[in-house]
């Protein structure tokens, strides 16, 4: 007769933690479902309506010119020379404006140079470096299209 041989099994001692894990994954979604939305509480000040608007600033516009002996500069439609320009436009921004202080009114005021275009760019350059050397802190460039009284900005010389 055939003679049965048995095989010995180990003993499994490994925890079956698959239902374990389902059993979490189960809570995790009913506590996920039920539990309160988080809610942030931000404080925002908002600023209160106020009637009064802001005091408009008038820009003092520079413009240069081109003539038969060159350039001219003009401030307020008045012809300046190269030396007077910064003070005479910081007494017209301080007038314009009904500004005391001249710090406020080189820090604040803005000043436009507008050129025709066929003034040298080194002249235009030399004029907005005269500005800020007297301490315009809002110096801008502008062109005029030629037959147009309007301007359009180029770019802000220095902020």
């Amino acid at each position: 007769m055939a003679t049965r041989s048995r095989q010995t099994f180990s003993i499994n001692t490994d925890p079956n933690i698959v239902p374990f894990i389902d059993v979490l994954l189960v809570l995790l979604v009913i506590f996920m479902v039920t539990a309160p939305k988080p809610t942030t509480d931000l404080r925002v000040d908002l600023p209160r309506e106020n009637p009064s608007a802001a005091p408009l600033i008038i820009a003092t516009i520079v413009e240069l010119r081109q003539t038969p002996a060159g350039f001219s500069i003009f401030l307020g439609g008045q012809q300046v020379g190269f030396a007077a320009l910064a003070a005479q436009a910081l007494s017209q921004a301080m007038i314009v404006n009904d500004i005391d202080d001249a710090r406020r009114a080189l820090s604040g005021a803005p000043v436009i140079v507008r050129a025709d275009q066929d003034i040298a760019y080194a002249n235009v350059v030399a004029v907005i470096e005269a500005l800020q050397h007297a301490r315009f802190r809002k110096v801008s460039v502008t062109a005029a299209p030629d037959g147009s009284d309007r301007a359009s900005v180029i770019g802000l010389a220095r902020a």
